[in-house]
């Protein structure tokens, strides 16, 4: 059976071998400087045992053409290659994020790119056990690593298909697991708040319904302890930019941030820098929250805030406007001096 011009060839090798069938392929032509005539240079695809299988290989070859040495990469060195570029150009932050979604990538690292297939990806994602903001994490890491091994020819532009992954149907520990603080957990905290400075950070937290990257971004030049507000400029969402009054059970303890060193955040580590939230997690939330013999996360608190003041029937627009839920519209967001003080009351009904 002749073979279509450029397809390649399959030759059978001489003597006793397992895989006695070479399937070979053009890899460029180059000119002879003796003769002045264009030579063939060959590179080999794999050794088979069947001719059936050689020419299976070309076939596979010439739908996707890759570069051999290449297609030898593992997903580790692909990942260390793409870091080795791209770490230099972003945050400290976004580095530990990337490095902490790569973690999950332990059971398959040290895969071949060109034999990981959506399904291992998927079996990752599902089984992690990890909250939706992790995973979306490891997502966009793993599109970028395979956006990198295909501009680099690692593997063929179909195989990146990371785009179908599915995290929404993976494991979500803060969709499934958010439980408000109880009463006699909040008196508890009441209780440490001197003992521990931390403790007063977890009552900001309940009694304003800021998420804990709203509050470690908050700069002292957005709070305003006379008029008892403060600005969020930064949120995950854009109803979470928004002017949240100040409780005044909770005041004493914004004046004790705002006047305690010359850091512009208003929540600062011990040494007067601001928190990155992995910092403030590993090591004065969860250690607290141990140390208090309870279970739960940051978002807690949010979804606590929620409870108190359903409970002490607030309207349902208002809280909405105070912990800056969708559904409000953008507008909405800058307050009237009247408006400021009806959801100042509202936070004060809290209990």
């Amino acid at each position: 059976m002749k073979l279509p011009n450029g397809f390649g060839s399959v030759y059978k090798l001489s003597g006793k071998r397992r895989c006695p069938y070479r399937a070979i392929v053009t890899d460029r032509w180059t000119l002879d400087p003796v003769t002045r005539k264009s030579k063939q240079i060959r590179k080999t695809i794999g050794y088979y045992e069947t001719k059936m299988d050689a020419l299976a290989a070309l076939a596979d070859y010439n739908k996707s053409p890759y570069d051999l040495e290449a297609s030898k990469i593992t997903l580790q060195e692909t990942y260390d290659k793409w870091s080795e570029e791209h770490f230099p150009t972003v945050s400290t932050s976004n580095v530990k994020g990337y490095k902490a979604a790569f973690l999950l990538c332990e059971p398959i690292a040290n895969k071949r790119m060109v034999d990981i297939k959506l399904d291992d990806l998927q079996y990752i994602a599902d089984s992690s056990g990890k909250n939706e903001p992790t995973l979306k994490k490891f997502k966009i890491l793993m599109n970028a690593v395979f956006k990198y091994a295909v501009i680099h020819d690692i593997v063929p532009p179909d195989m990146n298909k990371v785009s179908y992954l599915n995290i929404k149907k993976a494991g979500n520990p803060d969709r499934r697991d958010r439980t408000p603080f109880s009463t006699a957990e909040i008196q508890k905290l009441w209780k440490h708040k001197d003992a521990n400075g931390y403790c007063n950070v977890i009552l900001i937290l309940i009694y304003t319904g800021c998420r804990i990257s709203e509050l470690l971004a908050l700069k002292k030049e957005d709070v305003n302890l006379q008029e008892k507000w403060f600005d969020i400029k930064k949120s995950k969402t854009a109803a979470g930019i928004r002017r949240v009054p100040i409780a005044d059970k909770v005041l004493p303890f914004f004046e004790h941030w705002y006047n305690l060193n010359d850091c512009e955040y208003l929540i600062s580590t011990p040494d007067g820098k601001p928190f990155e939230y992995r910092n403030y997690y590993d090591s004065y939330w969860k250690p607290l929250i141990e140390q208090l013999s309870m279970k739960h996360r940051p978002h807690d608190t949010r979804h606590t805030c929620v409870s108190l003041l359903a409970a002490a029937g607030i309207d349902e627009r208002i809280i909405k406007k105070i912990v800056g839920h969708a559904g409000q519209g953008v507008i909405e967001n800058v307050y009237t001096h009247y408006e400021l003080e009806s959801l100042r009351e509202a936070i004060n009904k809290i209990q």
